[in-house]
């Protein structure tokens, strides 16, 4: 029985013309892009094509491109470089529904008294309101960090629109957008979006794992958090990987060149999960936006009033399936999703919560077999509370 993955939100395999493309780095052109000698300009020159490649795709130039491990190194040397070169205790404004990369990094700035911070609410469909965000900048903001798209339910924010409300109200704030899940979905245009920070990874996108870049508008001051070496124009130190490097640029070309085709073919794999799943399972709920376009094409959140997740994941994996209870990051934990509970979702349906994220091999028997997985599982379930014992 072949296997479907439905955890793509957490990572994706990697593609085969991707690896195709990192493989001469990991092989004969082996060498060191800061040195002088042949094998080192081979590197170099695999380097800046990788940078071009990722710079066009962002709408920007090479020498504004950063590459990292990933995005969770991109989110925190995007926050804390811009606080560390900021002026005094900056405040912050993010919101309660970022990836713990964002949330985690400005909790612990705020602890060491580097930074001051607001968390902004989101509405029941998990997005976030102008006014909401306008009414938290202050004088002294100097960063607000918004996630493109969200990586446990899918909802995409209006960037564009917060960035242009954000600097009616302080022109001089940096804007920091977390487009980890949003890449091969969403445009990722900066000066379209109006961002002056964008984290990006690769492994989301079909590419490497510990393979990252951060987008740094010119002029905006950013203060190295690794030092040892002038890599990265002195804004990340360390010999850059150069097979990883060129593994992001040729799975960003691949999914932008793609996308639209793609977008059209997930959302009815995805309309198409919602309605049986709807049909099938009496009191499921959908967390998230229902309109198509206010939630990426591939994932479905939904909960269950008495259906346990973890006994569900287990079920579904003995049955050839592989989802998620929300952020991979946190998978084991106790604690209900920051996410759903920020979004106003009651305790135990957040803690009940299923994610299934489709990707390029998912078809629509695949969603046939997980529908009728998940009525199976919940039929069991229900038969055995409602048995007398």
């Amino acid at each position: 029985m072949r296997r479907i993955y439905l955890d793509h939100a957490a990572t994706t395999p990697l593609d085969p013309r991707v690896l195709a493309a990192m493989a001469p780095f990991l092989g004969a052109a082996f060498g060191n892009p800061s040195s002088l000698h042949h094998e080192g300009r081979t590197a170099r020159k695999g380097l800046d094509d990788a940078r071009r490649t990722v710079a066009a795709i962002l709408g920007a130039t090479p020498r504004e491109i950063v590459f990292t491990s990933g995005g969770s190194e991109s989110d925190s040397l995007a926050i804390r470089g811009v606080v560390a070169a900021h002026p005094g205790i900056p405040h912050i404004v993010t919101s309660s529904i970022e990836h713990h990369a964002v949330l985690h990094t400005v909790q612990a700035l705020e602890r060491d008294g580097r930074a001051s911070a607001t968390y902004l609410p989101v509405n029941r469909d998990g997005l976030i309101s102008e006014h909401v965000l306008t009414a938290a900048i202050r004088p002294d903001t100097a960063l607000i960090s918004v996630m493109y798209a969200n990586n446990e339910t899918g909802a995409i924010q209006p960037v564009s629109a917060l960035a242009r409300a954000a600097r009616r109200s302080n022109p001089k704030v940096t804007i920091h957008t977390d487009a980890v899940q949003a890449a091969g979905w969403l445009d990722l245009d900066v000066d379209r979006l109006g961002v002056d920070l964008l984290s990006v990874t690769a492994h989301k996108i079909y590419g490497p794992r510990g393979t990252g870049a951060l987008y740094v508008r010119t002029g905006v001051a950013l203060a190295a958090q690794v030092q040892g070496g002038n890599q990265e124009r002195g804004r990340r130190a360390g010999t850059e990987n150069v097979a990883g490097a060129a593994g992001l640029a040729a799975a960003l070309r691949l999914a932008t060149a793609g996308r639209e085709t793609e977008t059209e073919r997930m959302r009815k794999l995805r309309e198409a999960l919602i309605t049986g799943l709807s049909a099938a399972v009496s009191g499921i709920a959908f967390n998230g936006p229902r309109e198509l376009a206010a939630v990426l094409p591939g994932t479905v959140n939904c909960s269950f009033p008495d259906l346990e997740s973890e006994a569900l994941l287990q079920y579904l994996d003995l049955n050839g399936i592989a989802a998620s209870s929300g952020a991979a990051c946190t998978t084991g934990s106790l604690e209900p999703s920051h996410v759903l509970l920020a979004m106003g979702v009651p305790e135990r349906q957040a803690r009940n919560s299923l994610r299934l994220t489709l990707g390029r091999d998912t078809s629509m028997d695949d969603v046939a077999r997980v529908i009728a997985a998940v009525t199976a599982f919940a039929t069991r379930v229900r038969a055995q509370m409602t048995s007398p014992r």
